[in-house]
């Protein structure tokens, strides 16, 4: 991976920061995508010190913003002249309806838009890169999602863990409908199932009593089955850099494998609906 750069969001913890630790001592060039500054420059600080990789950098934004997620675009592509892999990673699970800063519901806002906005504004320079990689964490947790066109945001009867397997739905139908597009301008788009993982992921809904109950059990839950994040970074850490998978595009993967995902997510009169819609949503219009 030496001469090679990976932008990577939702870098500092979890599983993103594990890529980024792994990718590194590859010898890749890395750049960490987060909101909180500090965590992300301890994650650069060890990754630096315990592989010997001093290419390794810092872009703060909240991905949730739309402004964020273009002016992160911009300042990327006027600092690095080349974009290997983008690893979509930022997510999370918002139990209490919440609203973005553009007035979108929290999960739809950070975990679909997101990727379809920050891979659409990085398009022109993943184009100009040979043998580009887009590569986006999706779940299991998608094949109860569903897909209601009239009511995307949920705002109607909205439930956080039916949003979220929602929104990793949406996060695999986007990478099919992507890959669709993209065929013959040399970038590949996969999307993958990390595992349940021993992470923080979801223990930000500890406030309330419900919220309170929802981190005690799924705590529990991780100590019970959950693997490490070592294992968890494996699939996403194994398409940003294998040579197995260069040039295939448009598949779900699990434990480094192409696997099917639910029958839903192959609808493609939805997939191209939902498409529409996120357009939409996000203001632009893909070529």
């Amino acid at each position: 991976m030496k001469g090679k750069t990976i932008l990577v969001t939702g870098a500092s913890a979890g599983i993103g920061a594990e890529s980024v630790k792994q990718l590194a001592a590859m010898g890749a060039q890395l750049v960490l995508v987060g909101r909180n500054e500090a965590k992300c420059q301890k994650v650069a600080s060890d990754v630096k010190r315990t592989t010997g990789n001093d290419a390794v950098h810092v872009l703060v934004a909240d991905l949730s913003s739309m402004a964020a997620v273009r002016q992160l675009a911009t300042t990327y592509k006027s600092r690095f002249d080349r974009l290997d892999v983008l690893l979509n990673n930022a997510g999370a699970m918002f139990l209490k309806y919440e609203e973005s800063p553009d007035g979108i519901e929290q999960t739809l806002a950070l975990n679909h838009l997101n990727y379809f906005l920050l891979t659409h504004e990085l398009l022109d320079i993943l184009t100009q890169t040979q043998g580009a990689r887009v590569v986006n964490v999706a779940s299991d947790a998608h094949r109860p999602g569903k897909i209601d066109l009239s009511d995307l945001q949920m705002r109607q009867t909205y439930s956080g863990w039916g949003q979220y397997c929602n929104s990793k739905l949406m996060n695999i139908m986007f990478t099919y409908a992507a890959a669709r597009r993209l065929g013959g301008k040399g970038i590949t788009i996969n999307c993958l199932h990390p595992g349940f993982v021993a992470s923080d992921f979801g223990d930000n809904n500890a406030s309330g009593a419900i919220g309170k109950l929802f981190v005690g059990a799924w705590r529990f839950a991780k100590k019970l089955s959950a693997i490490s994040v070592e294992k968890g970074a494996a699939t996403q850490v194994y398409l940003a850099s294998s040579p197995e998978v260069a040039g295939i595009s448009g598949h779900y993967f699990s434990n480094r494998k192409a696997v099917k995902s639910s029958a839903l997510s192959y609808d493609n009169v939805l997939g191209e609906a939902l498409w529409s819609q996120t357009e939409a949503l996000v203001g632009v219009e893909w070529a």
